[in-house]
């Protein structure tokens, strides 16, 4: 069942293998919307392309959309935003002041379809495409650069906070929105000096 913004918005066509906002991505985008102007930003798993609007409408110096699905691209083309297909960095170029992600994020659930899965599940523990993000990420901001990344209770973050500590990044909770089983948090993380 769609909501009544995805039905309005998207053609149902589209929809088949691009994650439905909800949420997380509202949560995300009223920081994107603080953040974006003047920025050279990068949506990384774009899906709708719900961030990258945020950022055009906050003035960002520039936009790239960037997703693994082919019908996300696709979308996000007849909407006129610049897209790429791509597996996190595998196609991406460039240095961006800001990256915001919206992760698949939860542990995986054998009992879940294949195709849901795809879009909900950050891997066997959930924080593996997290982890993924992040070691590429880096080599991706500008000096100045910063990330927004969407993080919930239900996955794990010991290995996240393990790998920041070792990059030299930080992380700054932004803000968090409690829903029905999980907490939801957006994460600024910066460089250290």
């Amino acid at each position: 069942m769609f909501s009544f913004f995805s039905q309005i918005l998207y053609p149902i066509f589209y929809l088949k293998m691009i994650y439905e906002p909800a949420e997380d991505s509202f949560l995300l985008k009223k920081e994107v919307k603080k953040y974006a102007k003047g920025k050279k930003f990068l949506d990384m798993g774009a899906g709708p392309g719900i961030q990258s609007r945020a950022a055009i409408k906050s003035k960002a110096k520039s936009v790239l959309a960037a997703d693994i699905s082919p019908e996300s691209i696709k979308l996000l083309k007849s909407i006129k935003i610049l897209s790429i297909k791509s597996n996190l960095f595998s196609n991406i170029k460039g240095k961006f002041d800001l990256i915001a992600f919206n992760p698949p994020y939860l542990p995986e659930d054998k009992r879940e379809d294949k195709e849901s899965r795809l879009i909900t599940t950050g891997g066997k523990k959930g924080d593996e495409i997290i982890l993924k993000f992040l070691k590429e990420a880096r080599n991706h901001l500008t000096k100045e650069g910063f990330i927004l990344l969407l993080i919930s209770s239900l996955t794990p973050k010991l290995r996240i906070l393990s790998l920041l500590k070792k990059q030299q990044m930080n992380k700054q909770i932004l803000s968090k929105k409690k829903i029905f089983m999980e907490e939801l948090q957006v994460w600024k993380i910066t460089q250290k000096a």
